[in-house]
């Protein structure tokens, strides 16, 4: 049974207390409006500042209903009521982040990626703030974009996903810095990359939209939205609101060896010119794509990796979720 929390004191699992200045008279009235809060206790290895944000909505005048993860409750049971909100706020990573927007698809309640995990990526592609008072004003101000996601399906089991899903390279990279989330955070993905350097190559058999491709390389990336780390982006063309996915094809021996691609990407999004390195990616465009290869891969979705492992479909979903952000949609794509 899910125990909702109104009170002003949140659980000491959601993050720090709230401090004296809790108070922001900055935020725009929120009286009548209710939230709903999902968060994941045990995303992250800092300070959130969940309890501030929820103290800032509620001196705003808004209704607060918090609802903590626990294991072996479906995801369905936090939102079925969610179309009685006017916002719904997923704190956690990037997980949690996709697994309440896939779970309230189409429901038409704008959403915030409330950053409370390690990388935090989906808020970090939706150019979202950091502070609990300029997030609480995201929320009060209601600035919402409708945008596409992503359904991967696994032996006839699906799942949601924002971001973007992937076999190969990038799911070992994820594995390899599970154990280094806690002490370094971010860098532990840095950290891993730099250890993919002779990762497994195998052929891999595609079906694009009906069509066959096949390619040799190290991993296939789906993507949704197209931002790495520290708002970098992935490669260009990447738009969350076009309809379709990006498929990124990892031909490089290694993950460094994308470096100079990544290179090109920011040049791309600055208007400096022509690429100056080509042949160890390939981008393509698909509403739907099944990946399988000739050696099973793991697989990875929105930083989450998974036991299953290839062959799995991607398939968009145009239109499914309203994040709230500060930004337009042209502003989000690379």
């Amino acid at each position: 049974m899910i125990r909702d929390m109104t009170g002003q004191t949140p659980p000491p699992s959601a993050g720090r207390s709230p401090g004296p200045d809790a108070a922001d008279a900055t935020i725009p009235s929120m009286t009548g409006k209710r939230v709903l809060v999902i968060f994941n206790p045990k995303s992250g290895n800092g300070d959130s500042g969940l309890p501030t944000f929820n103290t800032l909505l509620r001196g705003a005048g808004a209704e607060v209903v918090e609802r903590e993860l626990t294991q072996d409750t479906p995801m369905t049971e936090y939102v079925k009521d969610v179309e009685s909100f006017d916002a719904v706020v997923a704190a956690g990573g990037d997980g949690t982040v996709s697994s309440v927007s896939y779970a309230s698809r189409y429901k038409n309640v704008p959403l915030l990626a409330y950053p409370a995990g390690t990388a935090n990526l989906i808020a970090q592609n939706l150019d979202l703030p950091v502070t609990p008072q300029d997030l609480a004003r995201v929320v009060a101000e209601g600035r919402a974009v409708r945008v596409d996601m992503g359904e991967v399906e696994v032996r006839g089991e699906t799942q949601g996903f924002a971001m973007l899903a992937g076999a190969g390279a990038d799911a070992a990279m994820i594995r390899d810095s599970e154990d280094l989330k806690d002490r370094f955070g971010v860098l532990a993905y840095v950290m891993s990359a730099m250890k993919q350097l002779n990762p497994r190559k195998t052929t891999f058999t595609l079906t694009i939209d009906g069509q066959r491709r096949e390619f040799e390389g190290i991993g296939v990336m789906v993507a949704n939205f197209g931002m790495a780390n520290f708002r970098l982006p992935i490669t260009t063309d990447i738009s969350p609101d076009d309809g379709r996915f990006t498929v990124v094809l990892l031909k490089a021996g290694n993950l460094l060896r994308l470096v100079p691609n990544l290179i090109d990407s920011v040049r791309a999004k600055l208007n400096l010119g022509d690429p100056l390195f080509s042949g160890n990616l390939e981008t393509l465009s698909a509403r739907e794509v099944t990946v399988d290869a000739a050696d099973p891969f793991p697989l990875q979705y929105d930083g989450e990796l998974h036991v299953e492992t290839t062959p799995f479909t991607a398939r968009i979903l145009p239109g499914a979720v309203r994040y709230l952000t500060p930004s337009t949609e042209e502003q989000l794509a690379t």
